[in-house]
């Protein structure tokens, strides 16, 4: 299996013995030794399956590299985190996934109504099984648990992704920026509960749901 490690924050280095993995395209910055790449087509699951998710209306294409050497892996200089997966499954926003070991599972997964005046689905990419995956935050991401006792509201902009047994729901909500009368919409957040993680980042992308 691969190893995942990371060199500073923003780069990550994957060591390889004829193992694969599947990354983000484009995202290869440096590699020593011999590797191959391939981008990835097809159908149905895995590493020879269908990785071109479509996500709100945008589309990730994924690659494979595999070889004997060490890749290093980066993307516009934002900071990498590492997930070590046992049997589970991590639902991450497509943007901010950018490579898994090749024995992890990838799909889509339709998880709500973003907002209900537009009528837009929320699709979260899903990664499945034992391995490691490396995701994306703009600025450090915050690790923060949610129990029972303590549901967790979220801004939708500021998601990165979650594991665990937990329960989402979309709720519209105020935002400090609706307070500040910057907000140009309906503001939504996502609601947490159960027992997991959610990670999020210290800024906020645009979203579909009006300005959250």
């Amino acid at each position: 299996m691969a190893t995942f490690r990371l060199q500073g924050s923003r780069v990550l280095a994957v060591d390889m013995s004829g193992d694969a993995v599947k990354a983000k395209n484009g995202s290869m910055v440096a590699y020593d030794g011999q590797m191959a790449f391939k981008k990835m087509t097809g159908g149905g699951e895995g590493i020879r399956g269908m990785v071109t998710r479509r996500l709100t209306g945008e589309q990730m294409t994924v690659m494979e590299v595999k070889g004997h050497g060490t890749c290093w892996f980066a993307d516009r200089a934002t900071e990498i985190n590492l997930v070590e997966l046992r049997g589970e499954k991590l639902f991450v926003e497509a943007g901010n996934l950018l490579c898994t070991d090749a024995a992890l599972r990838t799909g889509t997964q339709f998880t709500g109504v973003r907002g209900a005046s537009q009528g837009n689905g929320l699709f979260t990419t899903t990664v499945e099984g034992s391995g490691q995956a490396a995701i994306m935050s703009d600025g450090p991401a915050v690790v923060l648990r949610v129990s029972r006792q303590y549901p967790l509201t979220v801004d939708p902009g500021a998601y990165v992704a979650h594991q665990g047994d937990l329960r989402q729901n979309l709720q519209s909500g105020v935002t400090f920026r609706t307070l500040l009368g910057e907000g140009g919409g309906e503001a939504f957040q996502i609601r947490f509960e159960g027992e997991g993680l959610v990670y999020v980042q210290p800024s906020e992308r645009n979203t579909i749901a009006g300005d959250v």
